[in-house]
């Protein structure tokens, strides 16, 4: 569905450059801390910005060579941008009507009043959530193939997070051949969503692992400074100094678990993971 070869956008102080597969069918999740690159990656995919190398497939053509009707195909929420804050869920509503030729007013309308959004009020007048909420109704109303969402559930509460993700699902469920490319800072919402993850850090892909492995074969030994001397390290990723010894981040968690039994062996969490990959150093 997405195809990205080795894209490369250089700014003065900060470059991106990265390969990625968004395949059919699937959900991948783009992690990463702010100013990693996660919104210059989605701006190149839609053509916001323009490339300095490297190319970008969307439905197996070029993006340069996309026609009005396949970018109907992509729905798109991005964390910084939306239609004009003076514009009412009525007017919105008008837009994409004239906009898309597939835009689906029953199911528009539909989530709108199951949401309890006030359909006269001006944008500019929601709460940070509404907004949120309207972005992605508006993303899923016109029968888009592609999604690409940035922060889509920024500003909503633990009910409405699920929501969305319900909406999200949904989407997938229609049709075997939807994908989408999703970023968020809310790992719960990543653990319980992707089926795969990028983990992006300035500008370069970090690590490409399907979630349910990260999940099951990935962990954090926990060793003092005398196992840590001691112990086989080829399958240590990341490590960090701790007052008690070290904190080491492995993909082979059954290898230390049958080998040693007395180092402590935690499941680490998304976030542990993140935070090792990042603040973690190489051996």
């Amino acid at each position: 569905m997405i195809k990205i070869n080795n894209v490369v956008k250089s700014y003065p102080d900060f470059e991106l450059n990265c390969s990625l597969h968004v395949p059919k069918g699937m959900i991948t999740g783009l992690i990463g801390k702010n100013g990693s690159g996660k919104s210059t990656l989605y701006k190149s995919i839609l053509n916001i910005i323009s490339i300095d190398s490297g190319s970008i497939f969307l439905f197996d053509k070029n993006k340069d060579e996309l026609t009005s009707l396949d970018r109907c195909q992509i729905g798109v929420v991005l964390s910084d941008s939306f239609y004009s804050s003076y514009l009412s869920i009525k007017q919105i509503k008008n837009i994409m009507k004239n906009t898309y030729p597939q835009f689906d007013e029953n199911y528009f309308q539909k989530k709108v009043k199951e949401y309890h959004l006030p359909e006269d009020k001006k944008i500019k007048e929601f709460s940070f959530g509404m907004k949120s909420k309207i972005k992605v109704i508006c993303a899923l109303s016109h029968n888009a193939k592609l999604l690409l969402l940035d922060e889509p559930t920024l500003g909503l509460d633990v009910v409405s997070r699920d929501e969305i993700l319900d909406l999200l699902r949904e989407f997938m469920s229609k049709d075997e051949d939807n994908a989408i490319l999703i970023s968020t800072h809310i790992s719960s919402d990543i653990e319980n969503l992707c089926d795969t993850i990028y983990m992006i850090d300035n500008g370069r892909i970090l690590l490409h692992e399907d979630m349910d492995v990260l999940l099951s074969d990935y962990a954090i030994l926990k060793v003092s400074e005398d196992q840590f001397h001691k112990i086989d390290t080829s399958y240590i990723l990341r490590c960090k100094k701790e007052a008690y010894g070290y904190s080491l981040l492995t993909n082979q968690k059954q290898f230390y678990v049958e080998n040693y039994p007395s180092i402590v062996i935690e499941n680490n969490t998304l976030d542990d993971f993140i935070f090792m990959m990042i603040k973690g150093e190489r051996l």
